[in-house]
C-alpha cells in the first residue's frame, strides 16, 4: 500500500517528515493524487482529481478550498486548529501593546525628526505628549470567540493583570476546561461591547460573522477603546471603524489586514497579516495536517476535518470498508445487509454523524469483494466508499 500527495504549496519539511518515503511520494506535480496537501493556493478554479480521497490545509481557515463541491464527492478537508495558536496569541499581546502604547506612531515620528543629536533630543521631549498611552493592568478585554487562539489570548491577557471577558455560544467542554476561572462570561455581544475598553475577535469569516463589528456595535464601546483584528477581515466593518477613529470615539485600531483604505490611516496600525508567520507555528499546522491525512489515508479514521464528524475506530486484525454518506435512516442497515450476503462477519463498526453528513468505519474478517464495494456505492445517499 503506498499514497501519492500533490503539494500545491511549500509544506515545512518537518510535517512532510511524517510521511514516511517507504508510503508516500510526495511531490507539487504529481499524476492521480490520492491527496492534497495546501496552504495558501486557490482551488476553487482547480480541476481537483477524481483519485483524490482528502485535502489538508496547513493552517486553520479553509476559504482557499472548495469544502461544498468536496463533501458531496464524499472528500474530507482537514486543517490544523490550535496549531498556530500560540504565535498568533503572542501577536495579540503585541497589538494590545502597539494599540495602548501608541508604539508605531512614535516610532514613524522619530524616523522623521531631523537635526542633529541635540535638536533630535529637544524633538523628542516635545512631541512625545502626544504619544501618552494607558497601562493594561486593569482594563477590560473582550474576546470574542473562546477556541484554540482565543482561549489562548484570554489567558495571557488576564496574566498580565487585565480584566477579561468572553463570548462564545458555542464554547466547547475542551475549550471550558483550558479557559482560566478568572475570564468572567459576556451575556451577549452587545453585552461585551459595552464593558470592554480594548476588544480583539477570533471567530471564523462566515456568513454569521462577517461585519461582526459594526458601527452600532462600536458605538456601545468606551470612548477610547482599542480594537484588534487578528482573525479575518470582513470580521470588521472597516468604514465603521474608520469612522469612529475620525469621530474620536475609537482611539486605535491594530489589524492583520491592510488595505488602501487604512494602512495610512494615522490612527491604524496594519500589519502584513503575520499571525501564523512564524517556523513553529508552519511546523506545527504541517506535522498535524500530515498525521491527520496520514492517519486518514491508512487506517480511514478522521480528526480535525471542517465538513466530516470526527470519526476514529482503533484497528482490528481484520479488513476495513469506510463509507461517507448522506445522513439518512437505515443507512447502517443496508452496508450491513450488503456485508452479510458477502458472508462477511462484522469485527466492529462505528457510525457519525454531522449535519447532513455521515461516515460509517466497518471492520470485517475478509477481503470485501469488489462487487460487494460496487454494490455500498450504489446505495441511494453514498457519496464514496474505500477499502483499506
Amino acid at each position: 500500500m503506498s499514497f501519492k500527495i500533490l503539494t500545491l504549496n511549500n509544506i515545512a519539511v518537518e510535517g512532510l517528515r511524517h510521511l514516511p518515503r517507504e508510503l508516500y511520494e510526495v511531490a507539487s506535480e504529481i499524476g492521480h493524487p490520492d491527496g492534497v496537501l495546501v496552504r495558501s493556493a486557490n482551488m476553487h478554479e482547480m480541476d481537483i482529481p477524481e483519485s483524490v480521497k482528502a485535502i489538508a490545509r496547513a493552517g486553520a481557515g479553509v476559504n482557499n478550498i472548495p469544502v461544498p463541491e468536496m463533501t458531496k464527492r464524499g472528500i474530507p478537508v482537514f486543517n490544523a486548529p490550535g496549531a498556530n495558536a500560540n504565535a498568533v496569541k503572542e501577536l495579540v499581546i503585541a497589538g494590545l501593546l502597539l494599540g495602548a502604547r501608541n508604539i508605531c506612531q512614535a516610532w514613524q515620528y522619530v524616523l522623521d525628526l531631523e537635526g542633529d543629536d541635540g535638536a533630535i533630543n529637544k524633538l523628542v521631549e516635545a512631541g512625545k505628549k502626544r504619544y501618552v498611552g494607558f497601562e493594561l493592568p486593569g482594563r477590560t478585554l473582550g474576546v470574542i470567540g473562546l477556541g484554540a487562539i482565543g482561549v489562548e489570548v484570554a489567558n495571557a491577557a488576564h496574566t498580565l493583570g487585565m480584566r477579561v471577558i468572553g463570548y462564545d455560544p458555542q464554547l466547547t467542554v475542551q475549550r471550558a476546561w483550558q479557559l482560566s476561572s478568572g475570564v468572567e462570561q459576556a451575556a451577549s455581544l452587545d453585552d461585551l461591547f459595552a464593558r470592554s475598553d480594548m476588544i480583539t475577535p477570533h471567530v471564523p469569516l462566515v456568513d454569521g460573522t462577517r461585519s461582526l463589528v459594526n458601527a452600532d456595535r462600536l458605538k456601545l464601546m468606551r470612548p477610547g477603546g482599542i480594537l484588534l483584528n487578528f482573525a479575518r477581515g470582513g470580521i470588521v466593518d472597516e468604514n465603521a471603524v474608520i469612522e469612529s477613529l475620525d469621530a474620536g470615539h475609537l482611539a486605535a485600531y491594530v489589524c492583520d489586514f491592510p488595505s488602501n483604505q487604512n494602512r495610512r490611516h494615522p490612527k491604524i496600525t496594519a500589519l502584513p497579516h503575520l499571525g501564523a508567520s512564524t517556523g513553529e507555528a508552519e511546523q506545527n499546522c504541517a506535522v498535524m495536517v500530515a498525521e491527520n491525512l496520514r492517519e486518514f489515508l491508512e487506517n480511514g479514521n478522521i480528526r480535525h476535518s471542517v465538513n466530516f464528524p470526527e470519526t476514529i475506530m482503533p484497528r482490528t486484525e481484520g479488513f476495513r470498508v469506510t463509507v461517507a454518506n448522506l445522513n439518512v435512516p437505515n443507512m447502517v442497515g443496508q452496508i450491513s445487509t450488503l456485508l452479510a450476503q458477502a458472508d462477511l462477519n462484522i469485527v466492529d463498526l462505528l457510525n457519525k454523524s454531522r449535519g447532513e453528513i455521515a461516515y460509517t468505519v466497518v471492520d470485517v474478517e475478509a477481503p470485501v469483494p469488489q462487487a460487494t464495494v460496487d454494490a455500498i456505492a450504489h446505495i441511494d445517499g453514498v457519496l464514496n466508499v474505500r477499502t483499506i
